[in-house]
């Protein structure tokens, strides 16, 4: 078993002899797996009914992943050498269930974390679980930075009588064929998702209301986040982010024209200090040059049937597709205001040592890395807690 001799030390407290892990998706696999190799009992609870829930529920069809599966495999598991070099979602799902099964990974299905305190007295974790409480020394928190949907603020949304969808619960556009769509954010889904919709005959608006940058997802035959990190080796970010802004110019031309202006600060050195993702381009821009994706300016306020854009101009619609990302839902239930952000949910510290806080508190997967940050931040995580375990 993987948490073996849980000891029940009050009616309704049960105590972990190793990390408890919240969280049953990539970081949670990930930081198990580390564990496990190194010998060290834990337990892990996921609040939905399966594992990698945002993958299996949540996700829209066609996704694919958007770096080379070198880049995001979990620790000690390549993925398959017949999956493509971009695995689709259901790809993906297929691997997750073979690395639970793999490294022996039974999460606890259906516990959600109520709230998480630490109490220094005697030096545990205590973390409400439905009617239970885990005592343990060690606390990984692997939820993630995408666990709810973000829904935006934006004046009439309530009274649009048409259908409104946040992209959690988008999966294809079978059923906007031939219907007026305004998709509300330009990041990776919501390039993707309005592709997504052209290819089901839909007409799609896009609304883009800051500056962007959209690189192609591959350059000279190779991927564009993997030539980059190759580049970064021996260039300084500054003649990478020009090389990156040059070619993008050389393969979608002045996109300003098209209503998406790039911003002055290269894309690498933007995600370092922002965390802004650049868009890689899966197709989404040949639409735009051709007018079948139409980009608008931002949302003045919604009407019964449509839109009042900046500048006056009104438009109806049928659908409207809010792709405006989700965040992490940590600082709801964990009492520890200087590990997690209240602002957005992420780690406090950034990139490399959000990773770590103080009194045996983990975190996996929130240093906006991606899946490549998670598997460093689980060896960091697992390597930590054994020091601690022999010592």
């Amino acid at each position: 078993m993987v948490y073996p001799n849980l000891m029940k030390s009050e009616s309704n407290c049960i105590q972990i002899p190793g990390p408890l892990i919240i969280g049953a998706g990539p970081s949670g696999l990930a930081v198990a797996a580390c564990l496990r190799l190194k010998g060290l009992p834990f337990l892990i609870v996921e609040k939905e009914r399966c594992l990698a829930s945002l993958w299996k529920l949540k996700m829209y069809d066609r996704l694919k992943l958007h770096l080379p599966k070198e880049f995001c495999q979990l620790p000690y598991m390549p993925f398959p050498q017949e999956f493509p070099a971009y695995p689709t979602k259901q790809q993906f799902i297929t691997y997750l269930e073979a690395y639970a099964n793999h490294f022996s990974i039974t999460p606890r299905y259906g516990e959600g974390v109520k709230w998480a305190h630490y109490d220094p007295a005697k030096c545990v974790w205590h973390v409400r679980v439905d009617e239970v409480v885990y005592l343990c020394r060690w606390l990984i928190v692997a939820t993630g930075e995408n666990a709810v949907p973000v829904l935006p603020n934006i004046a009439g949304l309530q009274d649009f009588n048409g259908r409104i969808l946040h992209t959690s619960d988008y999966k294809n556009g079978d059923e906007c064929r031939g219907k007026k769509v305004l998709v509300v954010g330009c990041g990776n889904s919501g390039m993707e998702i309005s592709l997504d919709l052209c290819n089901y005959d839909a007409q799609v608006s896009l609304v883009v209301r800051h500056e962007l940058h959209v690189l192609p997802k591959e350059m000279l035959g190779r991927s564009t986040v993997a030539l980059s990190m190759r580049l970064l080796r021996w260039l300084p970010l500054r003649l990478v982010d020009w090389f990156l802004i040059l070619s993008s110019w050389l393969i979608h031309g002045d996109t300003s024209r098209r209503g998406i202006v790039r911003p002055k600060t290269g894309p690498l050195q933007l995600k370092e200090v922002t965390g802004r993702t650049p868009v890689l381009d899966v197709g989404s821009m040949a639409k735009i040059k051709t007018g079948e994706i139409m980009v608008v300016r931002g949302i003045k306020k919604f009407t019964p049937n449509g839109v009042e854009f900046e500048g006056g101009r009104t438009e109806g619609f049928d659908t409207v597709i809010l792709a405006t990302g989700y965040r992490s839902n940590v600082a709801s239930w964990l009492k520890e205001e200087d590990f997690i952000s209240e602002k957005d949910g992420n780690s406090a510290n950034t990139f490399p040592k959000g990773w770590k806080g103080e009194n045996g508190i983990y975190s996996v997967g929130f240093s906006r890395q991606g899946l490549l940050g998670i598997s460093i931040d689980a060896r960091r995580v697992a390597e930590d807690i054994v020091g601690q375990w022999k010592s």
